[in-house]
């Protein structure tokens, strides 16, 4: 069962929110958001099946844990790293623990399938603008 995500859909955890984002970011609201924590970088989970985004929080397991319980797939979640301050496609870093999964052929934090990279890439400029 895949449950629709709210469109005004924000928790907290660990003293910073997680936004499932569900409209344009700019890339100045996406500094706001860095500023809440790392200042330079937001983390993120992109669900690439379902095109979905989310962001902020201290630790990107929270972030999966908050889209698994949205009704995402964890063989479709990948972490990221956003840091506003540079140009797409660049502001984009493939680095997560939680994308570490031997299983799926992934032996690394990074994303080693350029489909998959490509995939993350398109969700990502869906939401984030320049």
């Amino acid at each position: 069962m895949t449950k629709i995500p709210r469109r005004d859909m924000v928790i907290c955890t660990h003293m910073a929110e997680i936004r499932l984002v569900t409209s344009v970011l700019s890339k100045v609201a996406l500094q706001e958001i860095a500023n809440e924590r790392f200042g330079d970088m937001v983390k993120g989970v992109v669900d690439i099946e379902q095109s979905i985004l989310a962001l902020g929080g201290e630790l990107r397991a929270d972030i999966e844990a908050f889209l698994l319980d949205q009704g995402s797939e964890q063989a479709n979640l990948w972490g990221i790293n956003v840091y506003p301050g540079q140009d797409f496609p660049d502001m984009v870093e493939f680095d997560s623990m939680i994308n570490i999964r031997p299983s799926q052929g992934n032996k690394s934090r990074g994303v080693e399938n350029v489909d998959t990279r490509k995939r993350i890439l398109e969700v990502v400029r869906k939401y984030i603008t320049q």
